[in-house]
């Protein structure tokens, strides 16, 4: 048996607009944002939840309670707010937070010679993103991959251990762009069912079962669904 996660990435962001890195900084919904919002929780309204979490970021509360408000189920069993823990957030950027997409990530590959998060990515792969940034940060706050695993994994073990959380429930996980993609590059037993080229879209859901009692984190989870 396993938990049935809905993962939920937040609503548009003004950062999210302006194309700027936003990772622990907080950046409020745009109108198109909370449309967003209001779309999946229309689109996962018959779906009966137990429990559900999200990141301690505004974004994602917001989120969670505009679709949690679009779902009878969570209303009558009254699940109107998500658990919100900093283990859901997204990865941190350090000193790199709301710059320009593009001029972090050039400063992050420009020494090795790749200019964009694209090239890091083909030619070193896409855990050295995060080692790279780490290194460019003149403060190193930046999360490094390793950093970053581990705090996702507590997350999940989070969920694990809810009282709420039993084999066959339903789980609401609103979550953040690059944190999708990852869980999806590192988890997707065949990456070729998902068209991983482009980023989740704000407001898409991907579904994920979650077998805590596996021997590793790859093991875990299985691929659902991605995007929708």
């Amino acid at each position: 048996m396993a938990i049935h996660l809905y993962l939920v990435r937040h609503g548009q962001t003004y950062f999210n607009l302006y194309n700027r890195l936003q990772g622990w900084s907080n950046s409020p919904l745009t109108d198109s944002g909370k449309a967003d919002a209001v779309r999946a929780g229309e689109k996962l309204a018959h779906i009966k939840f137990d429990a559900a979490f999200c990141s301690d970021t505004t974004r994602a509360q917001d989120t969670a309670r505009t679709i949690l408000l679009k779902n009878p189920s969570a209303q009558f069993s009254n699940l109107i707010e998500a658990e919100a823990h900093m283990e859901f957030r997204e990865q941190f950027y350090g000193y790199f937070e709301g710059k320009d997409m593009n001029e972090a990530w050039w400063a992050a590959g420009a020494g090795h010679g790749a200019h964009t998060y694209a090239q890091i990515v083909e030619q070193f792969g896409r855990e050295a993103t995060r080692d790279f940034l780490k290194d460019a940060d003149p403060f190193h706050h930046a999360e490094n991959n390793e950093e970053y695993w581990a705090r996702i994994q507590r997350g999940f073990g989070i969920i694990a251990k809810s009282r709420r959380v039993h084999d066959d429930s339903n789980v609401l996980l609103i979550s953040h762009g690059n944190t999708l993609l990852s869980l999806m590059h590192r988890c997707a037993q065949d990456t070729q069912d998902f068209d991983l080229t482009v980023r989740p879209e704000n407001g898409s859901v991907t579904r994920i079962d979650f077998n805590p009692r596996a021997s590793s984190f790859e093991e875990a989870l299985t691929i659902v669904g991605y995007n929708e």
